[in-house]
């Protein structure tokens, strides 16, 4: 068996686009061509469950996995998929920032008639490939580190980790009522149904595959999932950093020393948590690593759900994830993000209580030293620091560098060093080029 010729290959994997185009009729027939050529290899579907339990010739095996990976990015470019039939998976987690918001609002609109606010910032969605499945104790690789130490609940994706696969966490922005606000699988099966698109769907996974919308919804986020684990979509990798890294590109004086400051324990000590350096088999690095952390980042008033005194997000405890409640130790810790394409977000951290990453980096360095910059003053003229998170758990809060220094003491980066941080973050932006060469 043969692949479809590469013309047709290289259309049907050209539509990435911020809008969703309906017609996609030349696409369609293309891609009706690639699976005409998966179906000559593979035996008849299994109605029982995903994957395919047929084993495929490699040809087809790699066909397959093109033509889902399509009709992925067909579905996560649909509005149609939302009870609005306004929100994309796109819309919120859009390709040409990192795929997270395009605004600077520290939540977005969802439900039925986008009037439902959310509760969190919307994370970024490249490099998430790369999280590990979530777990309380992990420990390191002995090439990566010392595999003798527990360094906690690490991985899954979401602020709280609480899905492990991009399957499953298709399912939180599908079905919630402050996203795209379905009330159930068999709404989002309705919508794919009609679409342009679901003969796709059944080329792809049966004739009947509608009959049963829990079969199709499983399809559905399949194909999402298979979408976000393309590299060359999600993780290529074409930073000025991965360029440095290779010896293809030189960072300027202040990028240098940015990346010289990330790296020092006594100063930015940023790579403690982000790391920056390749792993001792030679994987580029995620600047993550994936675990949980309590930065004490102040209340966001521009939250309507921080309108309630009572109502605190506290991460791993709750109340979006439910199942380690009962862990106090975990209250107020967040996932440490990838820092890959960070440059390009509009909003930062969780809450997204702030909109430039010179104000993201200088809430590190100053957190401690000057609190009465990034916290509120009660009626007494009193900070109130730490003031999104019930004093109980105050003790969860990160105090290791840069978080280890008092009221009154000097920072632990000055203005100009945040300044070359922040350079520094510049370098991890994908689809950097080198600039022309002059002719001689």
């Amino acid at each position: 068996m043969t692949l479809p010729d590469r013309d047709c290959r290289a259309g049907c994997r050209s539509g990435i686009a911020v809008r969703y185009d309906p017609p996609m009729v030349p696409r369609l027939a293309c891609l009706l061509l690639l699976f005409a050529t998966v179906w000559a290899g593979l035996a008849s579907a299994d109605e029982a469950g995903l994957p395919w339990p047929a084993t495929p010739s490699p040809a087809a095996a790699y066909a397959r996995a093109a033509a889902i990976t399509a009709l992925g990015r067909d579905l996560f470019f649909d509005p149609g998929l939302s009870a609005s039939g306004r929100v994309a998976c796109a819309t919120c987690h859009d390709p040409r920032f990192g795929f997270s918001p395009a605004n600077a609002q520290p939540v977005q609109p969802g439900g039925r008639a986008l009037d439902q606010p959310g509760t969190r910032a919307v994370p970024g969605l490249s490099y998430a490939q790369f999280s590990p499945f979530f777990t309380e104790h992990y420990f390191e690789s002995e090439e990566d580190g010392d595999e003798s130490i527990d360094n906690g609940p690490t991985g899954g994706l979401t602020w709280d980790g609480r899905a492990s696969r991009a399957r499953d966490q298709a399912r939180v922005p599908l079905l919630a009522p402050h996203e795209m606000a379905n009330a159930s699988p068999a709404e989002v099966v309705a919508h794919v149904r009609a679409a342009p698109y679901a003969e796709v769907v059944r080329a792809l996974y049966g004739p009947a595959v509608f009959d049963r919308d829990d079969r199709a919804f499983d399809a559905i986020t399949e194909a999402l999932e298979t979408f976000q684990q393309d590299p060359a979509t999600f993780a290529p990798f074409s930073s000025k950093y991965d360029a440095w890294l290779n010896g293809r590109a030189t960072l300027s004086a202040a990028e240098a020393h940015g990346l010289t400051l990330f790296e020092d324990q006594a100063k930015g000590n940023c790579a403690h948590c982000h790391k920056s350096r390749p792993t001792a088999s030679g994987a580029l690095p995620l600047f993550t690593d994936f675990g949980f952390v309590a930065l004490g980042v102040p209340r966001n008033p521009a939250i309507q759900a921080n309108a309630d005194p009572a109502h605190f997000d506290l991460g791993l405890c709750g109340p979006d994830r439910t199942d380690l409640a009962g862990h106090p130790d975990y209250c107020g810790l967040f996932k440490a993000p990838s820092l890959r394409n960070v440059a390009v977000r509009k909003s930062f951290f969780h809450n997204g209580a702030m909109h430039s990453l010179r104000d993201a980096v200088a809430f590190y360095a100053s957190r401690d030293t000057d609190p009465g910059r990034w916290y509120p003053r009660d009626a007494a003229g009193h900070v109130r620091k730490f003031d999104d998170l019930p004093a109980a758990y105050w003790e969860n809060v990160n105090v290791e560098p840069p978080f280890d220094r008092h009221p009154g003491d000097p920072p632990a980066l000055t203005d100009a060093e945040i300044d070359d941080i922040v350079a520094f973050l510049g370098t991890l932006t994908d689809g950097w080029k080198p600039e022309d060469k002059v002719a001689p």
